[in-house]
This record gives structure tokens, sequence and C-alpha cells, in this order.
């Protein structure tokens, strides 16, 4: 049995959620949180909110033990880029993309 949560069009560039999800990638839920509350990077609060609602969704949906759960699948993907333009000397355009992602979480219970 496996709960997932999925968070999308996140406004962060998935290059830097990417690091995050390795840090909790196959941990178990409680020491995962702990890893995010404690890292001074800006892309684990979003990924702590996908995290406890995976925690939730295990808990009501499918009636799993929390202290049991570990993250079994960390996934981002890009989203959909917005483009932007900034005005630079000469009349010249340079653009910047603003990226988004879509974050994908999966836990599942320790087997015995």
């Amino acid at each position: 049995m496996e709960a997932k949560a999925k968070a999308t069009y996140v406004r962060m560039s998935p290059r830097k959620v990417q690091v995050v999800l390795d840090l909790i990638r196959n941990q178990p839920a409680d020491k995962a949180m702990a890893i995010l509350q404690y890292t001074p990077r800006a892309a684990c609060t979003p990924v702590s909110k996908v995290l406890k609602s995976a925690m939730a969704n295990a808990e009501n949906n499918f009636n799993m033990d929390v202290s049991r759960l570990y993250v079994a699948y960390a996934h981002v993907a890009p989203g959909p880029i917005l483009k932007r333009i900034q005005p630079r000397a000469q009349g010249r355009a340079y653009r910047i993309n603003k990226r988004t992602s879509h974050i994908t979480l999966v836990l599942r219970e320790i087997e015995d």
C-alpha cells in the first residue's frame, strides 16, 4: 500500500527542488521531516508541505501507521515556464525564464 501527494506549479526551479529531494529519498518519514526542518534551503518549505500531505493521506485514507512510513519515491518534474523580458542596454531585451515544478512524493510502510 502506498500514499501519494503532489504539488503542481510550484514557483521554484526543479533543479533547486531536486537537491532537497535527494536528501530525503529512502528515509523514514519522521526523519525526512526533521531533515527538511533543519536544512537551510528555500525548497524545503514546499517539499515539507507535500510530505505532510502524504503522511495525512496515508493515515486518513489508507489507515497506515505513520511511524512505519518511509519516502519510497520522490520526483520533481518541470512545469510550464513563465517567460519574462528584462530590458537591457541599446534597446536589447534579455529573456528571463521563471521556472515551475511539479513535486511528487510516495510513502510506503516498512515491510517486516
